[in-house]
């Protein structure tokens, strides 16, 4: 009982430390603990080191929007392609943002909970019916995102540009000999963290002063966007490849919302992201196929999952994600009263070069090509700075993700 208490405060303090590091990814700490597994269950249970996976996970999901919250942030002559986030910010309303977010991934794990019961019976019959055409769904999907989030057909046919352009990206990468978390980091790190950065670095942003004001409305139309979030959370779990952002719009159209809210947006995009990374430890149990990289590691650790092991998941999530809200509001708020008095630029810089150096980093210790890394770390820079430039939505990137997806699935790769 003891060494699953502290491997849940463990696992909240690391998820703590990489979701407040942009860059850091939870798969990174994640591959690392896995590789000497072997050696710490000597000492310890399957049970205990799953639990620290369970916690840094959720604890990671909740505390991850705080740098792209805070860093890379552009000014006012690119409002069109800011994130909500960052229209709130540069409002002066970030600590509203900070608490939007937080009691958004909090009340999306409620409510996954209290609809659990019948996720347990609907999801499992859905999944088995429709695992044929996930790769039509996904087409499908991206379809209506790409229309949905482009105001012209200029702008339309450069996202699909774009969109393809990254599949390509990805399907090299993922194909190659790096192995699937060192390409992700590589991929992702340069397409949406570093990019934004010296994006934001090149158009002298600054963040203007915040307002004191805290306080967040939980009102029906609060409770609506983390129900949808919640119940998108789980769809994505079923269509791979798809991201927050895609799940926050499969929200809307879920909510029949023709408009929405900057604050409407942050509340549904924390709550698909921790819905997301809860149901993907579910669906070891509910569909027999673990959807992240942690709940590959918890299925190998414990490859007979049972319903006790779900409902012990769900009581670690729960904690995990109680403490990490609190966590989330005192560190946004910290972060954001003291930021000012930083210099906004140098602070990009040095997240650059820190990200840079673990990626390095994380070759070497991986054995991977160091020279082969850097040029699709660049490339993927490049393809971000591009769509910045473009003021193109980030999510036609996810096509790094998504057309692998649809391929592995038409069984063409």
């Amino acid at each position: 009982m003891i060494t699953i208490f502290l491997a849940l405060i463990i696992g909240i303090i690391f998820g703590t430390i990489t979701g407040i590091i942009p860059g850091l990814h939870v798969n990174t700490v994640g591959i690392i603990i896995f590789s000497i597994s072997s050696k710490l269950l000597k000492n310890t249970s399957a049970l205990v080191l799953c639990t620290f996976f369970v916690a840094i996970s959720l604890t990671h999901a909740m505390l991850e929007f705080i740098p792209s919250l805070l860093l890379g942030v552009p000014n006012e002559d690119t409002i069109l392609s800011i994130q909500p986030g960052h229209k709130l910010l540069l409002n002066g309303k970030g600590r509203k943002a900070i608490r939007l977010i937080s009691f958004g991934g909090y009340g999306s794990i409620i409510s996954l909970i209290v609809t659990m019961p019948i996720l347990f019976i609907i999801l499992p019959l859905v999944y088995n019916n429709l695992k044929e055409y996930i790769a039509y769904f996904l087409i499908i999907a991206m379809m209506i995102i790409i229309y949905k989030t482009n105001r012209t057909m200029i702008t339309c046919l450069a996202s699909v540009v774009i969109f393809l352009i990254s599949g390509i990206l990805g399907i090299v990468i993922l194909t190659s000999n790096l192995g699937s978390n060192l390409g992700l980091l590589c991929m992702l790190s340069g397409a949406f963290s570093i990019s934004n950065l010296i994006y934001s670095i090149n158009n002298n942003s600054n963040i203007p002063p915040q307002n004191k004001n805290r306080s967040i409305v939980l009102d029906s139309k609060f409770k609506k966007s983390v129900f949808a979030g919640s119940i998108s959370g789980c769809i994505l779990g079923l269509l791979p490849g798809l991201g927050p952002a895609q799940g926050t719009l499969l929200a809307q159209i879920l909510t029949f919302s023709k408009n929405i809210t900057s604050e409407d947006f942050l509340v549904t995009n924390s709550g698909v992201n921790v819905s997301d990374t809860l149901f993907s430890l579910l669906a070891i149990y509910l569909i027999s196929n673990p959807r992240s990289a942690i709940s590959v590691y918890v299925n190998i650790l414990i490859q007979n999952i049972t319903i006790y092991h779900i409902i012990f998941f769900i009581f670690v999530s729960l904690i995990s994600v109680s403490i990490a809200c609190i966590i989330s509001i005192k560190i946004g708020d910290y972060l954001i009263k003291h930021i000012q008095q930083i210099n906004y630029k140098k602070i990009n810089i040095i997240i650059i070069i820190s990200i840079t150096c673990l990626i390095i980093l994380f070759t070497i210790f991986t054995n991977g090509c160091i020279w082969y890394v850097i040029l699709c770390y660049i490339t993927s820079i490049a393809l971000g700075i591009l769509t910045n430039s473009l003021d193109l939505s980030k999510s036609n990137l996810m096509g790094i993700l998504i057309i692998p997806s649809i391929l592995i699935y038409l069984g063409l790769i």
